[in-house]
């Protein structure tokens, strides 16, 4: 079920709960090669389904400190909790790894109220993965945007398309910043890599660019037709 010990890699990361976030999650972070993951699911059934995949699969009770420690669990550095139904478990899950040190605990919440208990109980980063997504897609839809990335304090970057009216100008002339509040940073000519953009990069119609700033600074750029 093994192929080598986790914790001889310091990129391990532990996986607990293996349903469709944990297993998609715990199956990526494998394909990179570098990263060994330890699966921590109480359905054998999952666990079987992982054993070949991951470097560890194992059946256990996340919510008791003494299961894991078993695992060896509290002396990873980074954990995952995919556990989203059964909120108990969830909590309890998250308290334990706390509890332990772990410097890198993420969560995966599945209502706001979810996300607010994991956040006030110390885990440093909680995902609700399905409203994030829901969020993300909107983003797309209301304008040009090809690619949305949105960060804290309301920033945010995306992959979008030169407005028409300022197709054939530099990004100088196009006053950008002083116009519309965002940053151009990156620009994809076709048949190109992406490059930074400079004050003298001209905008192609059939060019992609990296658009930066405020979130509803980026949506109204990307809405100019």
């Amino acid at each position: 079920m093994a192929r080598r010990s986790a914790l001889t890699n310091p990129r391990s990361v532990v996986v607990i709960g293996l349903g469709r976030f944990g297993r998609s999650l715990a199956t990526e972070l494998m394909e990179d090669g570098r990263v060994d993951v330890l699966g921590i699911d109480r359905d054998p059934a999952l666990v079987d389904e992982l054993a070949g995949t991951l470097t560890h699969a194992v059946v256990a009770d996340s919510t008791k400190e003494e299961a894991l420690r078993q695992l060896s669990v509290h002396e990873f550095d980074r954990a995952v909790v995919g556990i989203g139904t059964d909120l108990e478990a969830s909590i309890l899950t998250v308290s334990v790894l706390l509890q332990f040190g772990i410097r890198n605990v993420w969560a995966k919440a599945i209502s706001e109220s979810h996300a607010r208990i994991l956040t006030q109980l110390g885990a440093h980063k909680v995902i609700r993965p399905e409203h994030e997504m829901g969020l993300r897609v909107a983003h797309l839809v209301r304008g040009r945007m090809l690619d949305y990335i949105e960060f804290d304090d309301g920033f945010a970057m995306v992959k979008t398309t030169p407005p028409a009216p300022m197709v054939g100008q530099t990004l100088a002339q196009a006053r950008l910043r002083s116009q519309h509040r965002v940053t151009v940073v990156a620009h994809h000519r076709p048949g190109e890599g992406f490059t930074y953009a400079t004050p003298e990069t001209v905008m192609g119609a059939d060019d992609v660019i990296i658009v930066s700033g405020q979130i509803r600074d980026v949506e109204a750029f990307s809405s100019i037709v």
